[in-house]
């Protein structure tokens, strides 16, 4: 998958500006708050409908102005097809090859980005909601039904808790309306248990080689951790775990007026050795950790999709030593389209640099698009 350009209006502090990419390593450099991360996030959001870093669309818009455009022109398996994003104050409309597409669903499963951004680190550090909407971003990418799914999933679980609320007695737990909500909740919770299990399996295949890889150290793996044991189990027994466990928490359940289990509740964890890295990590081995895992989705991506994503890495390199950053760039040259910022480019490998990209922006502008060895003299 190949982004060959990608056009902004309005967005963030871009007025108007198209950039093109090339097909390999593509290096966004220049001083701090000229716009490089924008950019990346204007990638994102023509992905997947909406930003990384804000949950509210309107954020996106240029100061003063009413509209924000992304669009980009995409190649994925010798087709070429439009991508757009439009986003007004209170809506927003994707479209492609000037289309109009209604359903979220139909659209953000095209065009599959893998991101990785200092700001990552809290998958690790942060609150369990940030690692399980990572994991629902992710594979909504990878299958669209998940991400139908998965909007089903609370809109039922808000209905089952709002009658958990509203209930006057412990009868309301056998009224039939609740126990259907139940069922239909089991039904949609099964389908996406299996969809995690079995992406953080495949997570599971490359990311301690990764971590080896690039920083040297090896036994680094992911951890689904769920109120019951998941690992190979079918659709079907899923089921009957999570009647059974309904069953029996349903009292307490009553008492604190809430769904209690399920995939809402889930969290993920990482492990260097035995050492569980939000506890007891360096904040270098989170980064490497997280790194690893991002680097991991390529082969994953690639095997549902028969096509690479697009690898966008934001401000990667700022604290990395110069062995674990070449070692970043060695790993990924030349396999898959990648786009990277940068304050510094002179501390890259000129082996690297000769095949690069090299894009400088200064005050949301385009100052200049060279190849590496005009503009390095390498």
């Amino acid at each position: 998958m190949i982004l060959h350009s990608i056009k902004l209006g309005n967005f963030r502090n871009y007025e108007n500006i198209e950039v093109s990419l090339s097909n390999g390593i593509n290096i966004i450099y220049g001083d701090n708050a000229q716009g490089k991360t924008n950019l990346l996030e204007s990638i994102y959001v023509l992905a997947l409908t909406k930003s990384h870093r804000s949950f509210i669309d309107h954020n996106l818009i240029k100061d003063e102005k009413q509209i924000s455009k992304v669009s980009g022109r995409v190649e994925k398996n010798g087709i070429s097809t439009n991508y757009e994003v439009v986003i007004e104050q209170k809506k927003k409309k994707c479209f492609i090859d000037g289309n109009e597409i209604k359903k979220l669903s139909d659209y953000i499963s095209n065009l599959n980005i893998v991101i990785f951004y200092p700001e990552d680190l809290e998958i690790i550090k942060g609150a369990p909601d940030l690692r399980r909407r990572y994991i629902n971003m992710e594979i909504s990418q990878l299958d669209r039904n998940y991400f139908t799914i998965l909007n089903d999933y609370n809109r039922l679980l808000k209905m089952r808790n709002d009658s958990l609320k509203n209930m006057t007695s412990f009868s309301g737990l056998e009224h039939p309306y609740f126990s259907a909500l139940t069922e239909y909740l089991i039904e949609k919770a099964a389908f996406l248990y299996k969809m995690r299990m079995k992406f953080i399996k495949k997570l599971n295949d490359n990311c301690e080689r990764i971590f080896k890889d690039i920083s040297g150290k090896d036994k680094f793996h992911i951890k689904y951790e769920s109120t019951f044991i998941l690992e190979n189990m079918t659709i079907e027994e899923i089921k009957e775990i999570l009647k059974q466990k309904f069953n029996e928490g349903k009292y307490q359940e009553y008492k604190l007026r809430t769904t209690i289990i399920g995939p809402h509740k889930d969290d993920i964890s990482f492990w260097l050795d035995d050492k569980n890295l939000k506890k007891f990590g360096s904040q270098g081995q989170q980064r490497m950790a997280i790194l690893s895992l991002k680097l991991s989705e390529i082969s994953i991506f690639n095997g549902y999709c028969n096509s690479k994503p697009i690898l966008l890495l934001d401000d990667v390199f700022s604290e990395l030593d110069d062995m674990k950053k070449n070692n970043l760039l060695t790993y990924i040259n030349g396999d898959i389209q990648t786009i990277i910022t940068t304050t510094e480019v002179n501390n890259i490998e000129s082996g690297i640099l000769e095949t690069a990209k090299l894009i400088e922006i200064k005050d949301g502008a385009i100052k200049s698009i060279t190849e590496v060895r005009e503009e390095h003299g390498k």
